[in-house]
C-alpha cells in the first residue's frame, strides 16, 4: 500500500478540504467524526475508474466550511452536505460514509438526495443514554485528549508499526499498515475538528428507514469497538430493515485505514444497486 500522500497526490484536489478524481455518475464519500477527506485518500483512487469520485470534508471539521451556528448539530452538517450536493449540480448521487458520514448519507437518504447508500457502521444506531452509548462517546474524547498530550513528540514513535497498531486500536484492526505521515495527519485532522464537543453533546438517534428510500447497503466492521456489531450493527438492521446488510471481515470501526481494497469493492457493490439488472448484487464480506 503506497504512503497517503503518493494517493492523496494521485487523487486530484480541486479545492481545500475536497478530494476528487474519476468521470462518471457522481459518488460522494463522507467521512466520520475527527475526520477529513484524507480518509477515503486509499480509496478514492480504486473508485475513480467507475465515477466522479468526491470526497469532501464536512462542516466544522479540519479543512472543511467552519460551522457558522453554535453548537453545531447534525442538521447543520446534513444541511452542509446539501449545499455541497446543490454546488456540484447534484440532486442526486451515489453515497458512501463511514461512522458519521454513514449517519449523514442516510439522511441525504430520507431527504431523496441518494441514488444508493453504502453506509459503513454509521452512528446514530444507539439508544440515548445507553452505557454503551456513554461509553463510545468517552472513549472518543480520551483518544482527543490522548491526542492532544501527545501531538507534540508524535513523530518519532509513529515510525514504529507497534506503536501505530496500538495507537490506532480503537479504529482500525491493522494500524500498522497506516504510514507515520498518515498518523500525524489523522492526529492533526482530530486536533483540527472545530465542534467536536457539540457533537459529543447531541445524542440524536437514527429514525427508521424502512422501507428504505433508495438501496441501502449496511457494512458493519466485524471487528468494531466503537460502536459493536452485535450491539449497533443489530440495531441497523431494525431501523432499516430493508436495506441489504453485510459484515466485513478483519476490519475496524474505520474500514478504509485496514483494507481499501475490501471497502471500494464494497461501495461498488451498492452503488451497482441502482441499475434494475443488479438488483441484489453479490459483494465481499457476509450477510443478506
Amino acid at each position: 500500500m503506497g504512503s497517503v500522500d503518493q494517493l492523496s497526490a494521485a487523487a486530484r484536489r480541486y479545492d481545500r478540504g475536497v478530494l476528487r478524481q474519476g468521470s462518471g455518475e457522481s459518488l460522494v464519500l463522507l467521512h466520520g467524526i475527527l475526520g477529513s477527506e484524507r480518509m477515503w485518500s486509499h480509496v478514492v483512487p480504486l473508485l475513480a475508474d467507475h465515477y466522479d469520485v468526491i470526497a469532501p470534508t464536512m462542516l466544522g471539521h479540519r479543512g472543511g466550511r467552519p460551522a457558522s451556528v453554535r453548537p453545531a448539530r447534525l442538521a447543520h452538517i446534513v444541511d452542509d452536505a446539501q449545499r455541497l450536493l446543490d454546488e456540484l449540480g447534484l440532486e442526486q448521487a451515489h453515497l458512501a460514509g463511514n461512522s458519521l458520514g454513514g449517519r449523514v448519507a442516510l439522511e441525504l437518504a430520507r431527504l431523496g438526495r441518494a441514488r444508493t447508500v453504502c453506509a459503513l457502521s454509521p452512528s446514530g444506531t444507539w439508544q440515548a443514554g445507553s452505557e454503551d452509548h456513554r461509553r463510545a462517546t468517552e472513549d472518543l474524547r480520551e483518544t482527543a485528549r490522548a491526542a492532544r498530550r501527545s501531538r507534540a513528540v508524535l513523530g518519532l514513535p509513529a515510525r514504529s508499526g507497534r506503536f501505530r497498531r496500538w495507537a490506532l486500536r480503537d479504529t482500525a484492526v491493522h494500524g500498522e499498515r497506516v504510514s507515520p505521515a498518515e498518523l500525524l495527519g489523522l492526529t492533526d485532522d482530530l486536533l483540527g475538528c472545530g465542534i467536536v464537543e457539540d457533537l459529543f453533546g447531541e445524542a440524536a438517534m437514527l429514525e427508521p428507514l424502512d422501507p428504505p428510500p433508495c438501496p441501502i447497503t449496511l457494512a458493519w466492521a466485524a471487528r468494531d469497538r466503537v460502536f459493536p456489531l452485535h450491539i449497533n450493527g443489530a440495531r441497523a438492521r431494525e431501523l432499516i430493515g430493508g436495506a441489504r446488510y453485510i459484515v466485513l471481515e478483519d476490519v475496524g470501526h474505520v474500514p478504509m485505514l485496514d483494507d481499501p481494497q475490501l471497502v471500494a469493492q464494497t461501495i461498488l457493490t451498492a452503488a451497482a444497486a441502482s441499475s434494475p439488472s443488479n438488483a441484489t448484487p453479490a459483494g465481499p464480506g457476509h450477510g443478506s
